[in-house]
């Protein structure tokens, strides 16, 4: 479990995470929601150490984060941050082999090329592992940079914002995905998300911020009411049910 308690950031004048509390469980996904500028990209940021925070602390198994050395919470948490781009030309596999450097250290052995085969098959990128990055599509991409997250084999997942500019095929595709990672593999996977109904199909747990705040947070069926949403996006919803799953509508 990761958790997370009173953890803040400033910039400037700004609170930008004020006093932020929540948790992270294994085998559970949870989805962090708001609106731009809320703190969410900076609260997974600062769960992952790759930025500083103010105050507050982060446990990662019972143990605070400054106290992981890099390598063994590299082993133990994956980031995928919101921009991804390479500034070499890679193949699939090349690119989901560099998930194995904290392991590797850049000198592959058996077990790190299974873990490359099974991350490149549970992703279904077998028909496009030797093309090179610049010659798919963003959805194509985006799944081999997750692949490329699952081959590090952490028990710890981020995911911040990973269906950007991706059709609603791609879209569905890595929501399945990461919804496996979970039940499957036992992974505790957040996920910045701006899709509120994929959040509310796909994920145990949603976490809303506003304003650098928690204002809500808990299961699908405490988050997603009229309520809450409006509260927290200043706009009117509508909540439906589909097939058994809550979803939204705002107009």
């Amino acid at each position: 479990m990761i958790t997370i308690e009173n953890v803040s950031k400033t910039f400037g004048q700004t609170d930008v995470v004020k006093e932020a509390t929540t948790a992270f469980d294994k085998g559970k996904v949870t989805a962090i929601i708001g609106p731009n500028g809320a703190g969410k990209s900076t609260l997974l940021s600062m769960a992952s150490r790759l930025l500083s925070k103010d105050s507050g602390r982060v446990i990662i198994d019972s143990k605070e984060l400054e106290e992981w050395d890099t390598r063994s919470l590299a082993k133990k948490l994956a980031v995928l941050r919101q921009a991804n781009s390479v500034t070499m030309r890679f193949t699939v596999r090349e690119l989901i082999s560099f998930g194995r450097f904290p392991h590797s250290q850049g000198k592959l052995n058996s077990d790190d090329h299974a873990a490359i085969d099974k991350a490149i098959e549970y992703l279904d990128l077998s028909t496009i592992s030797e093309r090179y990055l610049d010659e798919l599509s963003g959805g194509q991409r985006q799944l081999a940079f997750i692949a490329m997250v699952i081959a590090q084999d952490t028990d710890f997942v981020f995911l911040d914002e990973p269906l950007n500019n991706l059709d609603i095929k791609h879209s569905l595709q890595i929501m399945r995905n990461i919804r496996r990672l979970a039940e499957e593999m036992n992974k505790a996977v957040v996920v910045v998300i701006h899709d509120i109904n994929f959040a509310a199909c796909y994920c145990d747990t949603i976490v809303a911020l506003k304003k650098g705040s928690i204002v809500a947070q808990g299961d699908v069926e405490e988050v997603i009411t009229s309520s809450t949403l409006e509260r927290i996006y200043e706009t009117p919803f509508n909540i439906i049910e589909v097939n058994g799953r809550r979803m939204c509508t705002y107009h």
